[in-house]
């Protein structure tokens, strides 16, 4: 799947919804081992247990390598990978002390 910053994509397995923040060439992108959608069509299928820890809400999710960064905007109970590797949520930044 060729990924575009801006596109929402949809877990054929699970509620998961993510936007694409940053994405560059092709990728195998899955949610719960199942691939990811454009369009949501008829009964969901079945989520592989060892991707099934689940999304949360408004977490920002990359790559080891900051590649490909997604942003939750549904959760649910499939993991989120590509190319057959889990991704991590972002650390947030900190930010600078006001004093």
């Amino acid at each position: 799947m060729q990924l575009k910053a801006g596109t929402k994509l949809h877990s054929s397995v699970c509620d998961t919804d993510v936007m694409v923040i940053k994405g560059s060439g092709d990728v195998a992108l899955t949610c719960g081992g199942a691939e990811m959608v454009t369009a949501r069509t008829g009964a969901p299928g079945q989520i592989d247990p060892g991707f099934a820890s689940g999304t949360a809400m408004g977490k920002r999710y990359q790559t080891d390598d900051g590649s490909v960064e997604l942003l939750c905007i549904k959760p649910g109970k499939g993991t989120l990978a590509v190319n057959g590797v889990a991704l991590e949520i972002k650390a947030a930044k900190a930010l600078p002390s006001s004093d």
